[in-house]
């Protein structure tokens, strides 16, 4: 069975579909992960972020992993380097939308996201998981919170790690990258035809794992 949460950053998908995940004893994918991982390794290579064939290349050579750590948190590793923080640090969060834009890099990935789905009962997230990645997926939510909201969600977590980004900077952010995702000529975010909204603005993560549970036992029955 697949399952396709997508919805703009910040919006919780991550830590709600790992639950989701979690509660059903499916797989979890964080293809969100997979952009970040690529972006990490056009930095560490010093490989232009507009030179998609040499990215694309370099993909083609990494090998991206992901494990379970001792907490049931999901670890994301680049040729065997653990890189779960790296990725969200400011600098490729800043830069992950533009990777994600380019042609060879979504082709690669997809088709990797696609041979895993086909092996497993699976939830995946991410921006184009309903609309382009799988289109035949049995349930397809489309989550989304307001700008405001998904902004002091990122502030609260910035400040747990110790970073400490203004909460208008995060909200301007926000914007542009919910610009850039929906606009791309590759594979732009939006609801698909046949997608429920969630929109997790006034809800808690344990009401926005319910809800999507049960949206998803019920078209199980």
């Amino acid at each position: 069975m697949k399952i396709a949460i997508d919805g703009p950053a910040s919006a919780g998908k991550s830590t709600i579909s790992k639950l989701v995940a979690q509660a059903l004893d499916f797989t979890y994918l964080d293809t969100g992960a997979m952009y970040r991982a690529t972006t990490y390794l056009a930095l560490q290579q010093k490989i232009a972020l507009d030179d998609a064939p040499k990215i694309a290349q370099a993909l083609a050579k990494a090998t991206i992993d992901f494990q379970n750590g001792p907490e049931n948190d999901q670890k994301v590793f680049l040729n065997g380097e653990d890189i779960t923080e790296v990725i969200r640090s400011a600098e490729v969060t800043g830069l992950v939308s533009q990777v994600a834009a380019l042609p060879e890099v979504r082709q690669t990935l997809v088709q990797q996201q696609r041979q895993i789905a086909d092996r497993t009962n699976i939830v995946m997230d991410g921006r184009d998981i309903g609309t382009t990645v799988l289109p035949d997926a049995e349930v397809k939510i489309f989550m989304t919170a307001s700008v405001l909201r998904r902004a002091q969600r990122r502030y609260k977590e910035n400040i747990a790690k110790g970073m400490t980004t203004s909460l208008e900077t995060i909200k301007t952010d926000i914007e542009h990258r919910d610009y850039k995702d929906s606009h791309r000529a590759v594979s732009p975010l939006r609801q698909a035809e046949d997608a429920i909204v969630v929109d997790t603005s006034d809800l808690n993560i344990e009401q926005s794992t319910a809800k999507i549970l049960g949206i998803i036992r019920q078209k199980m029955n």
